[in-house]
């Protein structure tokens, strides 16, 4: 299997007045394409710090990171931007969407910002919402939508630019457990449509959706083993 991240001795710190927080610590990591990986740990272990550096939200103090056979810090504001743009649909646990834009017009924003044509950027972006179960929600604000439709708004957005890595930080946190499992089953469909796909949680039955799993504590891997109870849902959508 190629490597799509590379990670060598990722460290992050910030300096509060005069103390040093040290949130991660000679981290190193690889991840493959089309591997699907949940980051664990308690609050303070250092996971969202990682999913920010992977992200390219957040520069490492101290390391490498190659993203797909490219250096991070040699990139330039700029290709930060079309790194995050195109190459990582991001997925958050307060979904992140625009309150008084639609559900299309949520979807069709990273396509504005890459600069397609407003036909094309539409018709993509109807595309993806359908394969997520929500073609007939396409005119609905965030508030009109459930919990569980706002999420997959969240994920069609993800999913627009076609990118290669998925990063999805808690995306269940607010959801209940049966539309939770619904959610999980759409990543799990991602996944085997080839994606990347890089899951921060600190629940255990969300984790072993993932094929591996890998354990941060006070901002250090302490195991990175193979998921050997894969919990699988049953795919509702066919996702293209």
């Amino acid at each position: 299997m190629s490597s799509i991240i590379q990670l060598t001795g990722i460290a992050r710190n910030y300096v509060i007045g005069t103390e040093t927080i040290h949130a991660l610590r000679s981290i190193t990591l690889t991840i493959g394409k089309n591997e699907y990986v949940a980051l664990m740990g308690p609050s303070g272990s250092g996971k969202s710090t990682l999913m920010n550096v992977l992200g390219c939200l957040d520069t490492p103090s101290d390391g490498e990171y190659i993203l797909n056979g490219h250096s991070v810090a040699k990139m330039s504001d700029n290709e930060l931007a079309v790194i995050r743009n195109k190459e990582i649909g991001f997925v958050f646990q307060t979904f992140n969407l625009l309150p008084r834009s639609t559900a299309l017009d949520n979807v069709m924003l990273p396509l504005v910002y890459a600069g397609m044509k407003k036909t094309d950027r539409e018709a993509r972006a109807k595309e993806v919402m359908d394969q997520v179960g929500l073609g007939n929600r396409i005119d609905h604000k965030p508030n009109e939508l459930s919990g569980g439709q706002r999420q997959r708004v969240a994920v069609a957005r993800a999913l627009v630019n076609k990118p290669a890595i998925i990063l999805a930080d808690e995306p269940t946190g607010n959801l209940d457990s049966k539309t939770s499992i619904e959610i999980m089953g759409l990543f799990g469909e991602i996944h085997r449509n080839g994606n990347t796909i890089i899951l921060v949680t600190h629940e255990e039955d969300i984790a072993k959706y993932a094929h591996r799993i890998v354990r941060l504590k006070d901002g250090v891997i302490e195991s990175d083993l193979p998921n050997t109870e894969i919990t699988r849902a049953a795919p509702e959508t066919e996702l293209i």
